[in-house]
């Protein structure tokens, strides 16, 4: 998705666009930057299986795209990455999902070798995004200081995202969509791990989604949205929505509805039909 922003639209929203090659924009307090990179060399794979204690890792790993978004004022920064993904994929460690018999064969790589499916090939995660809080070193003495060392605390709630604010006519100020990992799990579906971000002259809103679908077995979703609404508050205030649904095709045939996995393959088409595991709502109010 090409996204043209008009010089006048962005002076209007009183938003600059980042400096020195960086793509992103600074606007009513808030500093949010993407990056897009090309996916991991081989060397760069072997480091990181060493400090994720793993042998597998997907097939594309884009180990150098992120996104950002800063709170300049109180130095919060929530970011996303396929590092802290793939930490989140070890450290739940689901049972590997059960392929029919037929299928195990495509994830060989040597014509004799015998597949053991013994880890969570899906790389399937948690992951709802990183935080950090970056201080001024000359106030705090240090560049960096950890959510845990000041109580960045996501507290549940009621609210709901404001639907009807994301529908408000406004021209868009920056868009950007980056994938931070995908595998096509040997022709059997496919893994895809992406961040997008939208900027808009009242709020921003971001959406961290991993699709998951294994050809006639399962598909699954996890969302994470994030909304925050520029207020003239010094505090403003970022709803959190997390939403995990999962379904087999057995049981979308069982509901009369089309198994055929060609027509799953955009999740926005799917995922109403899909049961919901786990939802919640949180919020934060930056200090």
């Amino acid at each position: 998705m090409e996204v043209e922003v008009e010089e006048k639209d962005l002076k209007l929203a009183g938003a600059k666009v980042l400096k020195d090659g960086r793509r992103g924009l600074r606007i009513h307090g808030w500093e949010i930057e993407s990056r897009k990179r090309s996916i991991l060399n081989s060397s760069a794979l072997q480091q990181w299986e060493q400090n994720l204690q793993t042998s597998h890792l997907p097939e594309m790993v884009f180990g150098e795209s992120y996104l950002v978004l800063k709170h300049v004022g109180s130095g919060i920064k929530i970011h996303f990455n396929a590092f802290d993904a793939l930490a989140g994929w070890k450290q739940e460690g689901l049972p590997p999902v059960e392929v029919p018999a037929a299928a195990k064969w495509k994830f060989r790589s040597k014509p004799f070798q015998q597949v053991i499916l013994d880890y969570d090939y899906t790389f399937t995660t948690p992951y709802c995004g990183s935080e950090m809080v970056e201080l001024d070193s000359d106030k705090h003495g240090s560049d960096e200081i950890s959510r845990g060392s000041l109580g960045l605390h996501w507290e549940d709630c009621k609210e709901q995202l404001d639907v009807a604010a994301l529908t408000l006519k406004e021209p868009i100020l920056f868009y950007d969509e980056v994938v931070l990992y995908e595998d096509e799990l040997a022709d059997n579906g496919v893994s895809l791990l992406t961040v997008k971000v939208r900027v808009m002259p009242s709020y921003w809103f971001l959406l961290l989604r991993f699709w998951l679908w294994v050809d006639g077995v399962l598909m699954r979703l996890r969302d994470t949205r994030l909304h925050c609404v520029f207020y003239e508050s010094a505090h403003p205030v970022i709803l959190r929505e997390r939403c995990w649904r999962e379904g087999t095709f057995q049981a979308l045939s069982a509901k009369g509805y089309p198994t055929d996995s060609a027509l799953y393959s955009d999740p926005s088409i799917i995922s109403q039909r899909l049961p919901v595991i786990m939802h919640q709502t949180q919020k934060l109010i930056v200090p």
